[in-house]
């Protein structure tokens, strides 16, 4: 086998659904985007096990994860929209021994990230699904791990007490945009980025003219960027 024709798993794992993808060296994808709901409850072995059954269908050589939480060395620490089991457990590991696969694993944002950024100048990447994840890159380089979901927004609430899923039930689209107005206004003031992306599920419901350095990313970026964690 060559370099060339490596082929990568890329696995979202989400809140509300695990998706799977094949990608050639480039990052092109060489499948369709493969899933299942997130199992409930959302623990380490179950999650694993759906894995484990969407990569039974593919063939790859390597593994890249995008998990919803905070991801240091392949090991979760966070992961306020699943479990606490997860706390500590060491993905990258685990992962690789069902598969019997190299692993790697970052946060879902920062890998969403990846699959979108330019390389120009700073750049941000929010996500808006079950809940509110969050990338920040320089030139290209990813700033790992920044939780600027779980920081206060206003009101006495974060960005992702007022953005997530929950909160866009419970108050309608038009306050939901209204405050995503205000939370783009807000990290444009205190990032100065040149661009930000939004990706996540809960992007068909913006219905507002975006500044002209915000746009909008489709769900398979968070799995397209897998190739780049292999770009050592």
């Amino acid at each position: 086998m060559t370099d060339k024709t490596l082929r990568t798993l890329a696995v979202d794992i989400g809140g509300s659904g695990v998706k799977v993808m094949v990608l050639d060296k480039k990052g092109n994808p060489l499948t369709e985007r493969d899933r299942v709901k997130t199992p409930k409850p959302p623990k380490p072995e179950p999650i694993l096990d759906a894995i484990a059954s969407l990569a039974s269908k593919q063939t790859f050589d390597r593994v890249s994860v995008g998990f919803p939480g905070v991801v240091k060395e392949g090991i979760t620490y966070t992961a306020v929209n699943l479990d606490p089991d997860w706390h500590g457990f060491d993905l990258a590991t685990a992962l690789s021994q069902r598969l019997e696969k190299p692993v790697r694993a970052v946060n879902d944002a920062d890998m969403q990230g990846l699959g979108a950024v330019s390389s120009q100048g700073v750049e941000a990447v929010i996500t808006l699904g079950t809940g509110f994840g969050f990338g920040l890159f320089l030139r290209g380089q990813l700033v790992p791990n920044v939780e600027m979901g779980h920081h206060r927004f206003r009101k006495g609430e974060t960005y992702e007490e007022q953005l997530g899923r929950a909160a866009l039930d419970k108050i309608g689209k038009k306050r939901w945009n209204n405050r995503l107005k205000r939370a783009i206004a807000s990290l444009e003031h205190l990032l100065n980025y040149d661009t930000l992306y939004i990706g996540g599920g809960e992007t068909k419901h913006i219905d507002f003219e975006l500044p002209a350095n915000v746009k909008i990313v489709p769900n398979v970026s968070g799995l397209l960027g897998g190739i780049a964690l292999w770009k050592d």
